[in-house]
């Protein structure tokens, strides 16, 4: 009786969609490569989440989503706190014009037209040649650890979706951090 009582009691506490064992499908940063090409470090990235339900339906309707990709490396020290190298973000605003029947993606003021929301969204899910660092400011042979994430930016919603956004887990799509560690060898040249 003791142990029914338990295994019911562990059962209240195990979250219903809790698979052991089985890969997680849902959001996530795939991979994570650092580039070092003409005395820039680069990132290339390639991120696997869907949007789905009342947020395809919104943007659908014209309504602007963002999304944000944040980055941090760090160099670590023994002796003091971990040295913050990069912490930058990149801002892509995705919406539809309901006249020309088009979307459009872009970060700033450069946006690029697309004709589905998946291929504007392709743009998101493979960042390539994204300028992060010189690397004057790196050192060389010096191992640096990083993570990535990218999120739906509600902050730069409209006010009625913020408030939306706080009580549908449609609108808080975002990805786990995702660690990577890399080292700029002695062989590239400097400029």
């Amino acid at each position: 009786m003791l142990r029914l009582l338990l295994t019911f009691v562990l059962c209240l506490f195990v979250p219903a969609h809790a698979d052991v064992g089985m890969p997680d499908e849902g959001e996530r940063v795939v991979s994570v490569e650092p580039v070092v090409r003409d005395g820039k470090l680069y990132i290339d990235a390639d991120i696997d989440f869907s949007v789905t339900g009342d947020l395809r339906n919104a943007a659908q309707k014209g309504v602007p989503i963002y999304f944000t990709a944040d980055l941090e490396i760090v160099s670590t020290r023994w002796w003091w706190f971990d040295k913050k190298v990069v912490n930058e973000q990149q801002t892509w605003r995705i919406v539809y014009n309901a006249l020309t029947r088009q979307w459009r993606v872009g970060t700033g003021e450069l946006s690029l037209p697309e004709s589905s929301l998946d291929d504007a969204l392709s743009l998101v899910r493979n960042i390539r040649g994204w300028a992060v660092a010189n690397i004057n400011d790196l050192e060389h042979d010096e191992e640096y650890t990083g993570r990535l994430r990218v999120r739906l930016d509600t902050s730069l919603l409209a006010r009625p979706f913020q408030v939306d956004a706080l009580n549908s887990s449609a609108w808080s799509l975002a990805t786990p951090w995702k660690n990577f560690s890399f080292s700029i060898s002695v062989d590239e040249p400097r400029p």
